[in-house]
């Protein structure tokens, strides 16, 4: 009984009991390709937003390519124009040797040449050509030909061969593409870059695109500071022509390929606009990425329009998401056949065990290789890289950081990253990091960010950090690219350096021109009052004169006559104020005169003030009226000494200065009157309008309002300027600003016949 119960429980198997094998392991590769899946898609992901990283930075480099050359190609027409020096009557032969020791048709592609367009005078067009016409040139001739109001010729163009030779003689002023840039460059004394040109070098082969920049060039010694005097003084342009295909040779390198191109002027409107577009771009093509920019060179606005190429698209990394696809399927297929034997048999199970042990040690190589190949990439990288474990410590380290930071690998490696930033830093980095490494959430994260970091001799450094999490378990660590950006800063911090001059240069034009437009309605105003009192004045005195009056009536004429004066002091001032005064100059050597004015000074500036005065030991002469400088010298010392309420140093200070480049003054020498108290000072709101009439800031019956308008008018109508420098709580300095006076004397040559002679 015993045995037939046995054969029977084994009999009562289910009877699918060997399904179960196969439904283990079908769940199994099911999981593993569920798992496959996600693994293949977040490579493929990754490898994409690498390609649009690269591509973002390959625009990038692109955009500040073509601003980089153009802003070179403006400082190469600037030193031409500074070589030139306010004249463009020289030799030929000069000019070409300026032209070979630049060396630009090797270094600077896309530039056609390097020109100087003169300007011809009305009505000497025909002695223009003739002269031309003896240096060597019997068949020169302006073109077009015809008379205009603006006459213009290519008269020095360098190479003067081949294609150069089509342009001698053309007067680009008639064209009207070229003739707005010459206008903008001449009225704003800036570069100015052309609109769309197809160049007269072009023969009728195939023609390229191009545009021309121009820098106007005003003669020596002629004021510029404002549009109608640089118009009075323009004499010319050096000006450059490039052809956009030749112009972008070269840009972007080894990866020039990676990007398709197109160079509008202005707002892109097809063909009328396009300036360049690359040779093997296609522009029906719909690409997988593209950006557009817009810079300003010389003025114009460029429209860069850059789409990804076949080539780039073709390099997006496929290969990593199909290791890990097809990784992921052989091992899910292995790993259900596992289940599948084990749960059938566990000697099947030990043969497809020993199986599976070769598979994983070919695929711990092959993850291995993919690891050494990564890191050779980082090693080569240019940015620093460093990772860090959950304790904020550096486990991972390639070169560039090491010439970066200063410390080799083997001393890096497990150092904290908090020696890596300032002192000051390091206490918020470490809690924030020990808050990071819990949550995984971080302001870094998404984006470039810019912060100072220290190297192994203390030395701060700007860089850019692009942050990554990196799981570690159940905490996180991080991935650090690390990128140098102090050239990118000096750069930034240069052009902000430029662009406040720019800006400080423009207000001071506009209060220049305000005053000048407050000086013409003042002058018109003080003649004719002036006028008027002469007037009353006259017929009061006849008054006096006509015969006997009583005491009452004499009293009252006489204080006509008072009024009188007073009111022609007051048009006296504004008169000097608006430069319309009667100046009476000679020569005046100022430390002299204040020697004279010594007494007079020390009782304008009063008991408690102490007057202090310097000069250079050789100070040039000036031609100004002495006795309207002694006026502007007393006005001044008074003045500072209303502002220091009884008690302080007012400093006199003589000095010789030369101006190269000032918007208001020309360029020479100049002699220097400071005149600097110890005071409240002013804020920049007060100082605006101190040089305006009737402007104070003294109480009501200490002043007119006029000493610092007269000391301006004086300053001025004497062919010079005059400064304030104020800041509250630190003082007051006027500065005046007097044309040096060259002495004019006599020599005598071999002939006996006296010639003049300057000296200085």
């Amino acid at each position: 009984m015993p045995a037939t119960q046995s054969a029977s429980t084994s009999r009562s198997t289910p009877p699918d009991s060997g399904q179960l094998p196969l439904l283990l392991a079908m769940l199994v590769g099911l999981v593993t390709l569920l798992v496959t899946f996600f693994a293949w898609s977040s490579a493929r992901h990754a490898a994409e937003a690498q390609m649009v990283e690269t591509f973002d930075y390959r625009t990038r480099d692109m955009v500040v390519g073509i601003s980089r050359r153009m802003a070179v190609y403006e400082q190469v027409l600037r030193g031409a124009r500074g070589y030139l020096r306010g004249s463009v009557a020289l030799e030929r032969g000069d000019w070409a040797r300026y032209y070979a020791l630049l060396r630009l048709d090797q270094s600077f592609p896309g530039m056609e040449a390097l020109g100087i367009a003169t300007l011809v005078p009305p009505g000497q067009l025909a002695a223009h050509e003739a002269a031309l016409r003896r240096e060597g040139f019997p068949g020169y001739r302006v073109t077009p030909p015809g008379q205009r109001p603006v006459l213009t010729a290519i008269t020095h163009i360098e190479p003067f061969t081949d294609r150069n030779l089509r342009a001698f003689g053309f007067d680009m002023y008639s064209e009207p593409v070229r003739r707005a840039a010459m206008e903008r460059a001449r009225d704003s004394g800036l570069a100015a870059l052309s609109g769309k040109v197809v160049l007269v070098q072009e023969g009728q082969g195939a023609r390229q695109s191009g545009a021309l920049m121009y820098l106007p060039v005003y003669r020596a010694g002629m004021l510029s500071g404002t549009v109608e005097q640089r118009r009075a003084a323009l004499v010319g342009w050096v000006y450059a022509p490039f052809r956009m295909n030749d112009l972008m040779r070269g840009l972007g390198g080894a990866h020039s390929l990676d990007l398709d191109i197109e160079i509008h002027d202005g707002d892109p409107k097809g063909e009328t606009t396009l300036l360049y577009r690359s040779a093997k771009a296609a522009p029906m093509r719909t690409p997988r990425l593209k950006a557009s920019a817009q810079i300003l060179p010389g003025g114009r606005t460029w429209t860069i329009m850059m789409r990804s190429s076949p080539a780039f698209e073709n390099s997006l990394d496929t290969t990593r998401p199909r290791l890990i696809a097809l990784t992921g399927i052989s091992l899910s297929f292995l790993l259900s056949v596992v289940v599948w034997l084990l749960a059938s048999s566990r000697r099947r199970a030990l043969l497809l065990a020993r199986s599976m042990t070769l598979e994983l040690r070919q695929s711990h190589d092959q993850v291995a290789a993919e690891r050494q190949r990564i890191q050779v990439i980082l090693e080569h990288t240019h940015d620093a890289f460093l990772a860090l474990d959950a304790g904020g410590r550096i486990t991972d380290w390639n070169a560039q950081a090491t010439r970066l930071f200063g410390w080799n690998p083997r001393e890096a490696i497990g150092r904290g990253a908090e020696d890596l930033l300032p002192p000051g830093a390091r206490a918020p980095f470490r809690e924030g990091y020990t808050r990071f490494s819990a949550s995984g959430a971080c302001r870094l994260l998404g984006g470039p960010t810019e912060l100072d970091v220290v190297d192994r001799q203390g030395r701060e450094i700007p860089v850019e950090l692009s942050v990554a999490v990196l799981p570690i378990g159940e905490r996180f660590g991080a991935t650090v690219f690390v990128r140098d950006i102090s050239a990118r800063r000096e750069a930034l911090q240069r052009e902000q350096q430029r662009q406040q001059r720019l800006d400080e240069a423009r207000q001071a034009l506009a209060r220049a021109q305000k005053l000048e437009a407050v000086g013409k309605l003042t002058g018109g105003v003080a003649h004719d009052f002036n006028n008027i009192l002469h007037i009353i004045s006259a017929n009061v005195q006849l008054m006096l004169r006509a015969g006997r009056l009583d005491e009452g009536k004499r009293k009252r004429l006489l204080s006509i006559l008072d009024a009188v004066e007073r009111g022609s002091k007051l048009a006296g001032q504004l008169l000097a104020f608006a430069r319309r005064q009667p100046l009476h100059p000679s020569e005046v050597h100022v430390d002299e005169l204040l020697a004279r004015m010594d007494s007079l000074v020390l009782r304008a500036a009063g008991d408690g003030i102490s007057v202090e005065k310097s000069a250079p030991p050789a100070l040039w002469p000036t031609l100004v009226d002495p006795n309207q400088l002694e006026n502007v010298l007393l006005n001044l010392v008074i003045n500072a000494r209303d502002a220091m309420d009884g008690s302080g140093s007012v400093r006199l200070a003589l000095d010789n200065v030369t101006v190269a480049n000032d918007p208001m003054l020309a360029p020479g020498d100049y002699v220097t009157v400071a005149v600097s108290d110890t005071g409240h000072g002013m804020p920049p709101e007060v100082m605006e309008h101190v040089f305006e009439p009737f402007f104070t800031t003294k109480p009501e019956g200490k002043g007119t309002g006029l000493g610092l308008s007269m000391a301006h008018g004086f300053a001025r109508q004497s062919g010079g300027d005059i400064r304030l420098a104020s800041e509250p709580g630190k003082g007051t300095t006027v500065t005046l600003y007097l044309p040096r006076h060259v002495a004019v004397t006599a020599r005598a040559v071999s002939d006996g016949v006296a010639e003049p002679q300057q000296s200085r």
